[in-house]
């Protein structure tokens, strides 16, 4: 049995330990914001916080989160820092089919949390582990932008 916190709810799982996390968020917990892309952990789709670190969860076995705290794209959709992102990158332009936006959310929260006020490289940079199809980036990368300048002391760590 494993035990971990799933967007601040304590819960277990007697999902076998080598399941993949996302499959267990998925199908398990039916959160299904987050989305499998490649499986490999190259496009970011798949985005995850586990102990406030973006990870790719196609990537993590289930059995190595024991304990650990896990917050999803559902997790933040609540929070000051998801609606800035979620007004700034509709105002940009920034989402087209929305496949990559929950994990491309995810990144630009990192990022922002980590650099309240990143250039254009340091965003570019801090999304290169995420792959969009369809904008091109420069939107999502002006959305970001925006959302730094709208969440001007929102984003540091509480």
């Amino acid at each position: 049995m494993v035990k971990f916190t799933l967007n601040g709810r304590k819960i277990e799982t007697d999902a076998p330990p080598t399941a993949r996390l996302l499959d267990v968020i998925r199908e398990d917990f039916n959160l299904i914001g987050t989305k499998e892309g490649c499986g490999e952990g190259e496009c970011g789709a798949c985005s995850v916080f586990v102990n406030n670190l973006l990870q790719n969860s196609c990537l993590i076995p289930i059995g190595s989160i024991d304990g650990d705290d896990v917050v999803t794209i559902e997790g933040i959709m609540e929070s000051e820092q998801f609606k800035i992102l979620d007004d700034c990158y509709s105002e940009a332009g920034g989402v087209q089919c929305g496949y990559c936006i929950p994990g491309m959310v995810m990144a630009s929260a990192a990022l922002l949390s980590q650099n309240p006020h990143p250039s254009e490289a340091e965003i570019r940079e801090g999304i290169s582990g995420n792959l969009c199809r369809c904008t091109g980036y420069n939107m999502i990368v002006d959305a970001i932008n925006l959302a730094a300048k709208k969440g001007d002391g929102v984003w540091q760590k509480k």
